[in-house]
């Protein structure tokens, strides 16, 4: 899927993101933890083509960095973050911002076969938004929302989704339900592997088998989620004493000593 080899991205003398070993293979779901400042975003925008690495190599989907079109290699990928929210247009309706998501654009600016339509509300249903079908964007809740970003990046049908802390702004309620959706997603014959960046712990849903730890700038340690989400590894993690509540649903609850 893709395999960072001593990726290394500085800026201003100053590293971003160091000696970076790091590989996913198809179907892998896994989720990215760290605290603010380190390093996600950056290397979100490495893996989509926006940053570019100062030294070693990285590998996306079988197209290496610096012999590959990267716009080419973006339709491929999708991005899910809710800075995109801002820029939709508040008057579509929620399967319309779907159908958007084929053509890579914020609004529609060409006609649409009855398939293609059929296509974004079938996406919208698998996702759990039924009930969102013919509602305009302004009037949906921050969660809704979410769902419908989540679907459109699906319209495209991605190979790799990049959920990008999704539930920001969500209360506890709309958070579960958000979640629940994800569960589902992930369970679809057609879901593309999914990666879930977060810094919050109660997130990450059994079905991200594997978790990467990041500090820094620099991967801390990855592996089988049920290995990194323990109370000696994040203790370590967060050089900070914690302690770990397994919860009945198979989440993991970390608090401060």
């Amino acid at each position: 899927m893709f395999e960072f080899n001593q990726v290394c991205l500085k800026r201003d003398g100053r590293f971003l993101l160091e000696s970076i070993d790091w590989k996913v293979c198809n179907k892998e779901n896994w989720a990215v933890l760290g605290l603010n400042g380190s390093g996600k975003t950056t290397l979100l925008k490495l893996l989509n083509g926006y940053l570019w690495p100062s030294s070693g190599s990285l590998d996306v989907l079988g197209h290496r960095f610096g012999e590959t079109s990267l716009p080419e290699l973006r339709k491929s990928i999708g991005w899910v973050s809710s800075s995109l929210q801002q820029q939709l247009k508040e008057y579509d309706l929620a399967e319309v911002i779907v159908v958007s998501g084929k053509f890579a654009s914020i609004g529609l600016y060409q006609g649409t076969t009855i398939e293609e339509r059929e296509s974004a509300r079938k996406i919208l249903i698998d996702c759990g938004g039924e009930d969102l079908i013919g509602k305009r964007y302004s009037i949906l809740s921050q969660g809704e929302r979410q769902i419908v970003l989540i679907a459109r990046a699906l319209m495209a049908t991605p190979e790799l989704l990049i959920l990008d802390e999704p539930c920001t702004g969500l209360d506890i309620f709309a958070k579960k339900r958000l979640l629940d959706r994800i569960s589902t997603i992930a369970k679809l014959p057609s879901a593309p592997t999914i990666l879930y960046v977060t810094h919050h712990t109660e997130e990450i849903l059994p079905c991200f088998g594997h978790t990467l730890l990041l500090r820094g700038g620099k991967k801390y340690d990855s592996g089988l989620t049920s290995t990194m989400l323990t109370t000696e590894k994040l203790s370590s993690f967060y050089n900070h004493d914690v302690d770990v509540i397994t919860l009945e649903n198979g989440q993991i609850s970390v608090f401060p000593k």
